[in-house]
């Protein structure tokens, strides 16, 4: 009875062990992603830089994101998952410290690239060991609970680090927002010394046969082109959200504030949609999130500034809400043997667009203003609708 009890304990340490520290460790990457918004501004300001060499800075940051996930899960089959997960959230901490000695646009991007590439690390590796940790019964509710974890940073961080940029100066902000991650990181090791350190096995990739696993070509390459344009939507809007805003009198710390909003509401959007769309189908949840999302982005040009914050709100609900039901659907379109590489396909698919798009529409902006950069990404959006008809009978694994 003793040891019964003593391995069933141990077994609840070790899976809520994992999730707790995996949860630290996505809230810290999503966190110092988001944090970089806020200053955008700020940096334009003292290096005189346009919105595109701008863009170049997010680019380097989510392109690294993108480009790095599926060399991060082939090292972590080798040498673990933990190991390589810890070793590139401290990348990406000094990565942030080391942006806030840059002395030049073209220095901050590289900078930016170098510490995207750190935080590759955490969205496949993360996920492997959370759904291994969990029984399939609770799989689906750990995962969640990861993904939040997530927004929760998104929404914290940005805000602080909004105000230390008022406080000390964007580059001191850099500086203690890389220093504050090093022992967050430490406390993930801490918290994960004591999950299952068995590397995952090969034989679900044996059985899967070779290939990809998509079980119904064309409409991947559908979805996979719905999600590249609602990540291109997604990454430059909220590049170029914070240069409308200072247009319109908002200080650095209401910018941070606003972005905290979208993100919160981004994090409801994701556990909203998702139920939706199982109620009532992908393909109207789809057109219902993109085209509100599209209304939300117009809205934000001729918007007076008390009601940005509320369409800050509206704005990160329904385009988190569409990234949900999206990533739900790619599980119907890749075989249970080979998902976890089917994902990765799709998510860095999303990934090279929200970091290519604020360089495509900035200069955009510089050539014809934010306002019509704007009404393309709305137009964007829009494409996105007559792609969802495509995909109105979902393959079934």
């Amino acid at each position: 009875m003793d040891g019964s009890l003593s391995v069933t304990k141990d077994t609840w340490r070790v899976r809520h062990g994992t999730l707790l520290a995996n949860a630290l460790v996505h809230a810290i990457n999503d966190g110092y992603v988001a944090a970089i918004y806020p200053i955008l501004p700020l940096v334009a300001i003292e290096f005189h830089a346009n919105y595109a060499e701008i863009g170049l800075v997010k680019l380097g940051l989510t392109g690294a994101l993108g480009l790095f996930e599926l060399p991060a899960g082939l090292a972590a089959e080798r040498v673990g998952e933990n190991l390589v997960l810890g070793i590139g959230t401290v990348w990406l901490a000094m990565g942030f410290l080391a942006m806030g000695l840059a002395g030049a646009t073209w220095q901050l991007a590289a900078l930016a690239t170098l510490a995207g590439a750190g935080g590759a690390t955490q969205h496949p590796l993360s996920a492997s060991l959370v759904s291994r940790a969990y029984p399939a019964s609770r799989r689906a509710t750990a995962i969640g609970t990861l993904n939040f974890s997530g927004d929760v940073g998104k929404a914290i961080v940005p805000l602080v680090c909004g105000w230390l940029a008022v406080l000390v100066g964007w580059r001191q902000s850099m500086l203690w927002l890389g220093l504050a991650g090093l022992p967050l990181v430490g406390l993930f090791a801490l918290l994960s010394r004591r999950q299952a350190r068995e590397r995952p096995t090969e034989t679900a990739i044996v059985e899967g046969g070779g290939g990809w696993g998509i079980t119904d070509p064309p409409k991947f390459a559908t979805l996979a082109l719905l999600g590249v344009l609602d990540s291109g939507v997604r990454g430059a809007a909220l590049t170029l959200l914070p240069f409308l805003l200072v247009a319109k009198g908002l200080d650095t710390p209401a910018i941070g504030s606003l972005f905290a909003i979208v993100f919160v509401a981004g994090a409801v959007g994701k556990f909203g949609c998702g139920p939706l769309g199982d109620r009532f189908g992908m393909v109207g949840v789809v057109v219902v999130t993109e085209l509100a999302t599209a209304l939300a982005v117009l809205a934000f040009v001729p918007a007076p500034t008390a009601l940005v914050f509320v369409l800050a709100g509206v704005f990160g609900f329904f385009l988190n809400g569409t990234s949900s039901v999206l990533y739900a659907a790619v599980a119907g379109l890749v075989s249970a043997q080979r998902r976890a590489r089917g994902y990765a396909l799709y998510y860095s698919c999303g990934l090279l667009s929200g970091a290519a798009a604020p360089v495509l529409y900035g200069f955009l902006a510089d050539q014809w203003g934010l306002t019509l950069a704007f009404a393309l990404m709305a137009a964007g959006a829009l494409l996105t609708l007559p792609l969802a008809s495509f995909l109105r009978e979902p393959a079934t694994a």
